[in-house]
């Protein structure tokens, strides 16, 4: 049924994960169109009570946007693009059951950004978080940007989005970027007992406040989420951008200095 991801349930959870472990699950739109189907599945079905998104294998929960892919777009699929991660995030927020984000190895990226809209993660002790947008001339505006200081603060999320830097999973347990560090090998056990503790809750009322939660701040989400969509829509196809694509396609470091001249 689908082809980027997996889809499986058990014992009232549904497990999506990330299945391009050979470019460390980085996501393109057929990834993203499969997420957006598998979550609907999950939202849709009385059975599910708990959603986990994650990824395979070991390397990565997912390294963000295949950039080989966002090489060829221009404003006018940036826009298609935008409407696309648009459905995604908007039934992982508004979908009535919680999602746990069970993160391996590298989650940077549009991979950070989908831990931000995931309503709890759980780490391995070696993951690794950030965002890296202006490393390749672009900009995490589908949620980093709107949604980032609210979980670790201004100044924090200033920083995180400007430097780049990649943060352990204690340091993003610390700044409260995600719930809970644990051992590599503990992960699987520390996600299903999370899982196990919200399904012996009332359903009702972990839906009634998923949703009273996501009422306020989404509102404030998705009335800057438009304007925004158009201005990242057109930076594809410009010369900072693809200098940034290219030099990571070249694995040299993007001479974004020449741009500052001007």
């Amino acid at each position: 049924m689908f082809e980027d991801i997996a889809y499986s349930t058990d014992a009232g959870v549904a497990t999506i994960t990330i299945n391009r472990p050979e470019v460390r699950n980085a996501v393109r739109p057929k990834t993203y169109e499969e997420l957006t189907e598998a979550m609907k599945m999950a939202a849709d079905d009385p059975e599910i009570g708990v959603v986990v998104l994650t990824g395979a294998g070991d390397k990565a929960f997912c390294s963000g946007g295949d950039v080989r892919d966002q090489s060829s777009r221009k404003p006018y699929v940036g826009r298609t693009h935008m409407r696309r991660l648009f459905a995604l995030s908007s039934v992982m927020r508004m979908m009535d059951k919680p999602i746990i984000a069970k993160v391996r190895g590298f989650c940077v990226g549009s991979g950070n950004e989908l831990n931000l809209f995931a309503d709890m993660t759980v780490a391995s002790e070696d993951s690794k978080f950030g965002q890296v947008g202006p490393r390749v001339g672009s900009v995490p505006i589908w949620g980093a940007c709107q949604l980032l200081a609210r979980y670790v603060g201004e100044r924090k999320a200033r920083e995180i989005l400007f430097t780049c830097r990649l943060y352990t999973a204690q340091e993003a347990l610390d700044m409260g970027l995600i719930n809970q560090v644990c051992p590599a090998d503990k992960l699987d056990e520390e996600v299903k007992k999370l899982c196990n503790e919200i399904l012996d809750k009332s359903p009702q009322s972990i839906r009634i406040a998923k949703i009273a939660l996501n009422a306020g701040s989404d509102q404030e989400f998705y009335s800057s989420y438009f304007p925004t969509s158009e201005l990242l829509a057109s930076i594809y196809g410009n010369e900072e951008n693809s200098e940034g694509i290219k030099a990571f396609l070249e694995k040299r470091p993007p001479n974004f200095r020449r741009f500052r001249t001007r």
